[in-house]
């Protein structure tokens, strides 16, 4: 059976995306619920919604705020931050890509081709804002009044009627940002926000970044010689990061900087192992709520990390909780935040490989595995954990007992799940208002629910308008192995078992941070689906080093990425095909992107008794030019443990390949930048050894040309099944 319009279905919607409502918004009373969403599942252009709750109307709760095709905006020349913003948060679409908004969701600030726009949610239509030049991340104060913003690398607020701009911090040299995410805080470090508002809004926390020591790079497109080449400072691992310091900005122009300790204290820090550095390098976390800034700040080997409160007026912090864990220590993302009273929600481990919260005097139960905490309302935490690794749901927490007086101590309580059946949900919060956003086995649902139930209008659902897929995914979810890796097999809608043997592909990303074996349909699953349809059976696994499973199976890669993550593949593939003969272990197949990239090629090299074919997209064959954040944290420093980058390079395998092997890697990939392909792709020709590489011209580290998407995936298919004679 053919399904010739996939392709071009998948690159049209953009995996699917548009249409999609998106960064929910809940103002502090609940009534408000701002989103983005483009008008259909072909339409690029995002645009600014608003669901008011109980609202009603002949359109129901929804109304448009902001469509920048009314406003001649979105389609011109961006920033150079902005683009650089838009490539670390993977952003493909047009229009109203990211906005910002008071506590109360009435003003909301948001930039179109580097022009500030503001729009009230009570009344009125989107106002232009003069600037003193191009903006980046715009954000309103709690109250309103003013609109913090980034230009050049300046720190500015302008009021929100326009009037009054004023730089709060200028870069003092060409390699000074004041308000900006370094290229660590954004890639690997889940850290987008670079400034933050005090709850009376005549202040502001804000990250002064420094790149002069970090090592430049330069990326050029071939495609078009006459343009000259851009400048990445780049930190590859074991180079120097940019410096990172916290100031408070005052909006009467005065300013004091915050004093925070060079390195962890010994007695904080564990010392054993062949490289140790307690110096407090990163910035992870900050925020400012009604009991002062809280910031949270990492050693250089990830291995501890330090909270502090700091004192707006003198700049001095001192250390309110700390963190150490071998080989690294890695956060429950959302933590630490306090609750309404002050009380801290921190994260702590239930068992080895259970992340539990404890909330004031209350942790969570055994058994229920932390993934994030969403948000604090008074004296309750929401978070999202899972019972079972391939299903992801909402719970909310209370530090109060039945009377409404704080648990005098420690208990176990008793939280209280949200969404319901198998999925993926996630949520915002603000008052009593839950937007429960849920991607399950039958599609994606957006629910309002206000007290726990939804809301009147409409059912309380905002419309989700992308595409149906013209495949329909049908996935078999398996556990497999001794290890009992969790597994998806797709098989074709026309097969019948006994009929004759598949041909197998196995499309893992399996890497660090990212989850693919879940209760729900995505775009990979519909894309491995498509490839069943022609003929393969597709075998997607998550081995160890994914998320969902605990501490011991993340840390189980640490010094060797390749290995176990390898094995757990091999394994999980013929654990499969014991379970359904079909599967043809004579032709076998790989494909993935990025780190699922690297370990395609990877097979191929170091396994081709299993692997007969591979596409490995974007692959980091040698990860000492991986950025420092993220390869120091699995393989330690390059300079004092040499041998786990060694084990883990595909250069020195070079020599082995045996098996059909394409190369594919977009040429503007500042994130894994070309330079591992091309080293490869020299390797295996000094080697002798055939293969093929695609270039993509103009595509960085998110291939998001309609044309090219549709057509990698048709290139793809015709390589494997030359390849694997299918």
């Amino acid at each position: 059976m053919n399904s010739p319009d996939l392709p071009a279905q998948f690159a049209r919607t953009h995996r699917f995306a548009f249409g999609v409502p998106r960064g929910f918004t809940v103002s502090r009373d609940g009534d408000r619920v701002l989103f983005l969403r483009s008008t259909a599942g072909d339409d690029p252009v995002s645009r600014l919604w608003l669901y008011e709750v109980g609202g009603g109307g002949a359109d129901g709760a929804e109304r448009m705020l902001a469509d920048p095709l009314t406003l001649g905006g979105g389609t011109g020349p961006l920033p150079e931050a902005e683009l650089v913003r838009r490539e670390r948060a993977r952003e493909a679409s047009q229009g109203v890509v990211a906005f910002a908004a008071d506590a109360h969701a009435r003003v909301v600030a948001f930039a179109l081709s580097g022009v500030l726009w503001t729009v009230r949610t009570d009344s009125g239509a989107p106002r232009r804002i003069a600037t003193a030049g191009p903006v980046v991340d715009p954000r309103p104060s709690p109250d309103g009044s003013l609109i913090a913003y980034v230009t050049g690398g300046a720190l500015r607020v302008v009021g929100a009627d326009g009037t009054a701009d004023r730089a709060l911090a200028e870069p003092e040299g060409d390699d000074v940002t004041y308000g900006l995410a370094d290229h660590v805080a954004a890639e690997s470090m889940g850290r987008h926000r670079a400034f933050w508002w005090s709850p009376d809004g005549d202040a502001l926390l804000v990250a002064r970044v420094d790149t002069a020591r970090v090592q430049r790079w330069w990326l050029s497109d071939p495609a078009h010689p006459e343009r000259p080449p851009r400048s990445v400072p780049y930190p590859a691992a074991g180079t120097a990061n940019a410096g990172t310091t916290l100031h408070i900005l005052r909006t009467d122009g005065s300013r004091v900087g915050v004093r925070t300790p060079e390195k962890v204290p010994e007695a904080y820090h564990p010392t054993d192992g062949a490289w140790t550095d307690a110096t407090l390098e990163y910035v992870l976390r900050a925020q400012w709520d009604r009991h002062g800034p809280l910031v949270t700040l990492q050693t250089r080997d990830q291995r501890a990390a330090y909270v502090l409160e700091v004192d707006p007026e003198s700049g001095e912090s001192r250390m309110v909780g700390h963190k150490r864990e071998r080989p690294w220590h890695d956060p429950v993302p959302g933590t630490p935040v306090r609750l309404a009273s002050g009380k801290p929600v921190q994260h702590w481990h239930v068992d080895r490989d259970t992340a539990g919260l404890r909330v004031h005097n209350v942790k969570t139960p055994p058994g229920l595995h932390v993934r994030e905490v969403l948000a604090t309302v008074g004296e309750r935490v929401w978070f999202t954990a899972s019972e079972e690794p391939t299903d992801v749901h909402v719970w909310s927490l209370s530090a109060l007992d039945e009377t409404g007086e704080p648990f005098r101590s420690v208990r176990t309580g008793a939280p209280e799940r949200v969404s319901d059946g198998p999925g993926v949900h996630t949520a915002a919060v603000g008052g009593d208002t839950v937007v429960l956003d849920s991607r399950t086995p039958g599609g994606h649902t957006v629910t309002v629910l206000r007290a726990g139930k939804p809301d009147g209008h409409i059912d309380g659902h905002i419309a989700v308008l992308s595409e149906e897929p013209v495949v329909v995914p049908a996935p078999r979810h398996l556990t497999l192995g001794e290890r009992a890796v969790r597994g998806a097999l797709f098989l074709p809608s026309w097969h019948t078992p006994g009929s004759g043997k598949l041909p197998v592909l196995l499309c893992p990303y399996s890497g660090p941070g990212v989850q693919l074996v879940v209760h729900a349909r995505a775009w990979w699953t519909v894309v491995a689906q498509w490839f069943a349809e022609q003929g393969f059976a597709v075998l997607i696994a998550d081995g160890r080093g994914t998320p969902g499973r605990g501490r011991t199976w993340e840390h189980a890669v640490y010094g060797d990425q390749l290995t176990p993550v390898l094995d757990d593949q091999v394994d999980a593939l013929r654990a499969a095909a014991e379970l359904h003969p079909e599967l043809d272990l004579g032709r076998v197949g790989i494909r993935g992107w990025s780190f699922g990239g690297y370990l395609a090629a990877g097979a191929v090299l170091r396994r081709p008794d299993v692997f007969h074919a591979a596409v490995a997209g974007a692959a980091p064959s040698d990860l000492r030019l991986y950025d420092t954040h993220w390869k120091e944290r699995f393989l330690g420093h390059p300079d004092v443990q040499p041998e786990h980058y060694e084990r883990c390079s595909l250069l020195p395998h070079a020599h082995q390949l045996s098996r059909p092997l394409m190369l594919v890697h977009g040429l503007s990939d500042d994130n894994v930048l070309p330079v591992h392909t091309l080293r490869l792709s020299a390797a295996l020709l000094a080697a002798g050894r055939p293969h093929t590489v695609l270039p993509l011209p103009g595509a960085s580290h998110m291939v998001a040309r309609e044309d090219v998407a549709a057509n990698l995936l048709n290139l793809q298919l015709d390589f494997l099944k030359k390849s694997l004679n299918a």
